[in-house]
């Protein structure tokens, strides 16, 4: 068969290319067309254009960049029509895809797969009325979304396992660098535990939180505080703010940084989810502008109750969230505290990432989506 793809970003463009690689198990004869990053390029098919000429992240770049996100969407609506594929799959990236499973609905019959599902419980529930008209399968790889789908808006899903916990359960399988060569290949020090610093993967995100961090680690002198750094952002970004201090940069290395670090400071996202299934005990801090309107606006108007993926996923405060009026310094480094070995709240949290671990289930996500996917075109049953 023939599946078209699109993704917007890098952790688009890592799912994705594992889902191909399941739907070649499935399907010998699949063939691929997309629009998406290395990854997927190395699994093979034709890139029509990379994610990187999609991604364009806030109000003003995409402003500013309106005539170019519209000449992409007209491209690909035309590639599409003209490859004519079996199926369509979108991947998360709701702006840009969403418009796409519009017009594959109105002008063509070609089906639309969704997998990832768009996180509109968060932010712009109203797009369950376009997902709804619009995408004929949806695929999620977040437990809780079940109930938000299917009990409160009445569309069926298919929960297909969580691809990050396969990640971190793959790597585990075969990772055996012991903490004195970890250290001694990135120039750490033996006789220190680690402090992770996950800082985010967009630039501003890290000017935002990683000063703060700093100044939390450097009243723990006892750890060495090593920071996780994003594959796409350079080198020279991160030298301007950990010049002249103690701290490590440690860059494509987040899962064997994370199998070694005693506590980590997290900002917001994936990240989280991936320091709990290494059971490393974590502070999720996030600075935000107008921190007490955002608080506000969390509490009054954003329709979730947590930032973190842990907590969302657990429906409860596993990992303390300190962002808006709550970021700083004295919270984090308290809270810190409480985590390192010997502090009140480190088995508790461990202990909820054990459940964790439960809830998400070792279900393999791309496996299950692609026998799925596989199946629904086919019309036969592939369990």
């Amino acid at each position: 068969m023939r599946y078209y793809l699109i993704v917007g970003e890098a952790s688009g463009d890592l799912h994705a290319s594992h889902l191909m690689r399941s739907l070649q198990a499935v399907d010998p004869a699949a063939e691929f067309r997309f629009l998406g990053g290395d990854l997927m390029t190395a699994v093979g098919g034709t890139r029509v254009k990379h994610f990187k000429e999609l991604a364009y992240m806030g109000f003003i770049p995409v402003l500013l960049h309106l005539r170019t996100i519209f000449r992409n969407m007209a491209f690909c609506k035309k590639d599409i029509v003209e490859w004519a594929p079996d199926v369509v799959i979108l991947v998360d990236y709701p702006g840009f895809n969403l418009n796409i499973a519009k017009f594959l609905k109105s002008k063509t019959h070609i089906p639309v797969y969704y997998y990832i599902s768009p996180k509109i419980w968060a932010w712009k529930e109203y797009r369950i009325k376009n997902i709804k008209r619009d995408v004929d399968e949806l695929f999620s790889i977040l437990p809780f979304e079940v109930n938000f789908f299917e009990k409160k808006h009445r569309y069926p899903i298919h929960y297909v396992g969580n691809p990050t916990a396969d990640e971190v359960r793959g790597f585990l399988s075969t990772y055996n660098e012991s903490f004195e060569q970890f250290c001694k290949a990135n120039a750490l020090q033996v006789d220190k535990p680690i402090l992770a610093l996950l800082a985010g993967s967009r630039r501003q995100e890290i000017k935002d939180n990683l000063p703060a961090m700093m100044q939390v680690a450097a009243r723990f002198p006892q750890y060495q505080a090593v920071l996780a750094g994003a594959p796409s952002i350079a080198d020279e970004y991160y030298e301007g703010f950990i010049r002249g201090s103690q701290m490590q940069l440690v860059k494509n290395q987040t899962y064997p940084l994370l199998a070694h670090a005693t506590a980590a400071l997290v900002t917001s996202g994936t990240a989280t989810l991936e320091t709990a299934l290494f059971n490393v005990p974590q502070v999720v801090c996030y600075k935000t502008p107008v921190p007490r309107l955002i608080r506000f606006a969390f509490n009054h108007i954003i329709k979730v109750e947590y930032i973190s993926l842990v907590n969302l996923i657990m429906n409860k405060e596993v990992v303390s969230e300190l962002f808006a009026d709550r970021f700083t310094i004295d919270n984090i480094s308290h809270c810190l505290q409480t985590l390192l070995p010997g502090g009140e709240a480190r088995q508790e949290m461990l202990n909820n990432y054990a459940l964790l671990q439960k809830v998400l289930g070792n279900d393999v996500a791309p496996d299950n989506a692609a026998k799925l996917m596989y199946g629904l075109l086919k019309g036969v049953d592939t369990k």
